[in-house]
Parts: C-alpha cells; structure tokens; sequence
C-alpha cells in the first residue's frame, strides 16, 4: 500500500467570509493536487474564521449544506480528499465540526469537538458526544478530532485501540500553548503508535495569536513536517508500511494492562 501523502493547510484565511475562504481552499487544493497529495487538511474553523464571536450561529450551516456541497466540488474538481473544519448547525444547536469528503465528493466522516476550549468555545458550542470517528481513506483507517481533544491522552489512546491509523486534528493553537505543537503531538503519535496531522491557524485574529507550527508527526515520535509562523503548505506522508513495522517493534499497545486503570473511567 502506497504512503498517503497528506497537504497540511496552514492559514486563518478570511475570518468571516465563508466565499474567500473556500477561494483559499480551491487553491490549495490545486497546489496540493499537482504535489501528489492525496489529501488537504485545515485548521479548525477554517471555513467562517475561529474569533468570529456573535457570528459563530449565522455562519454556521449543517453537514450537508451548501458549503458542503462546495467542498465536495473542490475535491472532486482536484481529486483529492479534503478535511475541513466549520461550525455545524444540527436543529438549534451548534458544534464545532470537522468533515471528511472523498475525492469523489462522497463525505466520509464528520466528527464533533468534545472537549471544549475556554468562554469563547462554551458560549457558543455543544460538545460532541462521540470521542472516536473515523473513516477509510485508501486503505488507510483516518481518526478524527479538534484541537484540544488531542490535549487528553484518553481521548488519543481510544482511537489507537479502535485501529486509528492517522489522526486528523485540525487546530486553533493559541500563544503560549506553542508546546502541544512542538511537543505533545510527536508524544500522542509515538505512545499510541500512529499518524498525527495537527493543521494550525497563524497570525492574529480578536483576542488570540495563533502560533502556527503545523506537524504531521509519525508513530517514531519525529515530525515528518514542519511549518513556520506564517501562512504555508506543508507535506508529509502517512507510510502504512513504516507504521505497521512500528506497531511491531514497539510494545506500548500490546504490554498495556487494562485491569490496572479501571478507576481512571
């Protein structure tokens, strides 16, 4: 089975226009396509901006609306698969979403954030209720989550024990938080023997100064990417083969006593 080379879509975008940022996304899509990915990431709320504040329920829109809809478009136009994150609106409530879409347009998985962040977060989102989703992207088992889901190692080991084989985290990582980039991500990939994509915002937007340092991280700990501070287009493959050699020479999975942590529930 071939690497999946993976695009990690670095930038804020547009806060607040939904038209210029799938304008972004359009872009990247192409340059990621003509680079041999496979598949682009974004950072959360990509699609309507993170510090939109008020806005967050008029610019949400449900998993099958029109900007849905406009994704798949854009994955079908570059063949290539694409993991934006957005807020969904479902009924009256609304949930900070990332959803999956196949180079055919077929949409995969949508997965929402359980584990909110901060005022900002809580005031205007529910919390998801589901910690493990994923989807089969050629041959290759995708998890995902949002930001600071991947902060609870928990949350990372149940999608190691469900087979997840890259996890997909699209991130709003805020200043001084610059260490779960830089640190924590390589560690959940190397203890629970997987992929991990971490895609962040950059720059300043209302209160917060996102810091950047998008990684795809692999299961030996050492960062297959790396971006800067600014916005960018980084690439990395998913190697199923390296990681099944991985899962066979480390033990971490496989030594684990379960009857141990019980009261960890």
């Amino acid at each position: 089975m071939p690497p999946l080379r993976t695009a990690l879509l670095q930038s804020s975008g547009r806060p607040g226009s939904v038209a210029a940022n799938l304008k972004v996304l359009d872009e990247a899509a192409a340059r990621a396509a003509a680079a041999g990915a496979r598949l682009l990431v974004t950072p959360e709320m990509f699609l309507t901006g993170y510090a939109i504040g008020d806005d967050v329920p008029r610019l949400a829109e449900p998993a099958d609306g029109d900007a849905a809809d406009a994704v798949a478009e854009i994955a079908v136009r570059h063949g290539l698969a694409v993991a934006y994150a957005y807020p969904e609106r479902d009924g009256e409530q609304v949930y900070n979403a990332v959803q999956l879409i196949d180079a055919d347009g077929t949409r995969l998985a949508n997965y929402r954030k359980t584990h909110l962040f901060g005022c900002f977060e809580r005031d205007h989102f529910t919390p998801g209720d589901r910690a493990v989703v994923q989807a089969e992207l050629d041959g290759v088992r995708i998890g995902l989550m949002i930001c600071y889901d991947v902060e609870f190692p928990e949350n990372v080991r149940a999608h190691a024990l469900a087979g997840t084989d890259l996890l997909l985290v699209p991130t709003a990582q805020m200043h001084p938080f610059q260490f779960v980039a830089e640190s924590v991500v390589p560690v959940r990939a190397f203890e629970n023997q997987m992929y991990v994509a971490y895609v962040n915002r950059v720059g300043h937007e209302g209160e917060f100064e996102f810091v950047g340092l998008s990684t795809l991280a692999g299961p030996d700990g050492v960062a297959r990417a790396r971006a800067g501070r600014g916005d960018e287009l980084v690439f990395a493959d998913a190697d199923p083969e390296f990681l099944a050699a991985s899962r066979e020479a480390n033990p971490y999975l496989r030594d684990r006593r379960p009857g141990l942590y019980a009261s960890l529930g």
